[in-house]
């Protein structure tokens, strides 16, 4: 039951403004990044540039911001995580309006990658800025409601993109962030409370050898997705084990480390972002295929197939702020690990589609997997962020978010292997398919969703493993 603000601790008096001060931010990033996947085809055209220049556009982007989230979770524990909200909250909208007027690719590409440093900080830190400002018994539905506005943006973006694109140019997809990160940017500065941070000094070294372990590892899986091994991912995976390695020991023996690596001596905390990282592999590989199914398979038009793909986010809109709730009350390792199993199932059903299925035998299985995500997700954020003392949130938080991002990264990866692994080349290439080349293409299909389900199915099994 919720508590009347009236009657609230002090410091948790305005947590429903805060909570609605996140969302604000927080609905950005996935509008942004969904958007420039549907205008991605526009752009290239519009500067001629080829689809691997293109392409790093919207990789960049997720580099910059998955190689420094730990950097800024640790940059709040000292800084205060106000402080460090809003300077990327600002830097967002100053990138935002460079993206728009860019005047070449390379350009655009170079403030995409500033755009993803400010975006970092907007990941890294609502967890905590959250877990801080609602009180442990309502922390469950505050990041179930906070899960909303991530579903809201990823299910608008795709249509708000091609509308924008359609009526004015492909320079307001990036520039519509401006006027809604500046009521952002006033609304936290007068609602979130001011967190002090914790006395300390900021590990450069450690920062520094996480930071080129992490953007190496990304690297090569993004090289290896479709060219295999090759010297240079080979190169690129050694130095993130070199760079990884070094972290490690570095951390072990400064006496203020970025990553107190004592935090995972608590099997909640690693088992919960271990389930994270998992869910978000077998997510990423649903919203990586399936697409590619319903184009070339069913030769839907991009517009009814970006209808159908929202049955993903919206079910997870309907669903998260109730299994906060429910996990506030029951614990979080049923509802998890029911999210988990139900994610898997409907990846298993996904892979049974028949080359003449209808719309809706996709739209009930996207449905399934978004409630499953919304089952699984705000639970376990809350075991996650539930399981470290206070003056580590920020730290915490950038894991959790880190671990999001590397799913993104590895359920991609994941899916582009199994279809290069299974499918000839020449029939990936095409656009449109035959009954003889749809099966050869579902063979692929088949293998990633199973790969997804796998990885869903062990962060079922991970969310059973917790400690009081």
């Amino acid at each position: 039951m919720r508590v009347d603000d009236t009657h609230a601790e002090p410091q948790y008096a305005r947590r429903y403004a805060v909570l609605s001060a996140i969302m604000l931010g927080n609905i950005m990033g996935p509008i942004d990044a969904s958007i420039v996947n549907v205008i991605l085809p526009t752009i290239a055209d519009f500067f001629g540039a080829s689809i691997a220049s293109a392409q790093w556009v919207p990789m960049v982007y997720l580099l910059t911001i998955s190689s420094l989230l730990l950097l800024y979770g640790r940059l709040g524990d000292i800084f205060g995580y106000k402080r460090v909200y809003l300077l990327g909250l600002g830097g967002f909208i100053v990138a935002s309006a460079l993206c728009g007027l860019s005047p070449t690719i390379h350009s655009l590409i170079l403030f995409r990658g500033l755009q993803g440093l400010a975006a970092g900080t907007m990941m890294a830190v609502p967890y905590a800025i959250l877990t801080a400002s609602f009180p442990p018994t309502q922390r469950g539905r505050a990041l179930g409601i906070n899960a909303i506005s991530v579903s809201a943006g990823l299910a608008i973006g795709p249509s708000l993109g091609g509308f924008i694109t359609s009526v004015l140019t492909w320079r307001f997809a990036f520039l519509i962030n401006i006027p809604i990160g500046i009521c952002g940017l006033l609304w936290a500065r007068r609602v979130i409370p001011d967190l002090r941070g914790q006395a300390g000094k900021l590990d450069l070294f450690g920062a520094a050898t996480a930071f080129v372990s992490l953007l190496a590892l990304l690297l090569f899986v993004n090289r290896s997705q479709g060219l295999g091994l090759s010297a240079g991912s080979g190169m690129m995976l050694s130095v993130a084990v070199l760079a990884g390695v070094t972290f490690v020991w570095v951390e072990r023996r400064s006496p203020q480390p970025m990553l107190d690596l004592g935090l995972f001596r608590d099997l909640r905390f690693s088992f919960a972002n271990l389930g994270a990282l998992l869910n978000f592999v077998s997510q990423y590989v649903m919203v990586f295929v399936t697409p590619f199914y319903l184009q070339r398979v069913l030769h839907y038009p991009l517009r009814i197939l970006g209808l159908i793909m929202t049955a993903f986010p919206l079910a997870v809109m309907a669903v998260a702020p109730f299994s906060g709730a429910v996990s506030d009350r029951i614990g979080t390792r049923g509802p998890a690990c029911a999210g988990a199993a139900a994610c898997a199932l409907s990846l298993v059903l996904m892979g049974l589609l028949p080359p003449t299925a209808r719309a809706r035998d996709v739209v009930w299985r996207l449905a399934l997997f978004g409630l499953g995500t919304g089952l699984f997700q705000s639970p376990n954020n809350s075991a996650v962020m539930g399981s470290v003392p206070r003056p580590h949130l920020g730290v915490a938080s950038g894991i959790l978010a880190t671990m999001r991002n590397m799913g993104m990264v590895l359920g991609v990866a994941a899916g582009g292997a199994a279809l290069y692994a299974f499918v000839a080349p020449e029939i990936l290439e095409k656009s449109s398919l035959g009954m003889p080349e749809a099966l050869v293409f579902l063979r692929g299909l088949r293998y990633a969703y199973t790969a997804g389900a796998v990885a869903t199915g062990l962060a079922a099994v991970a969310s059973l493993v917790r400690t009081r």
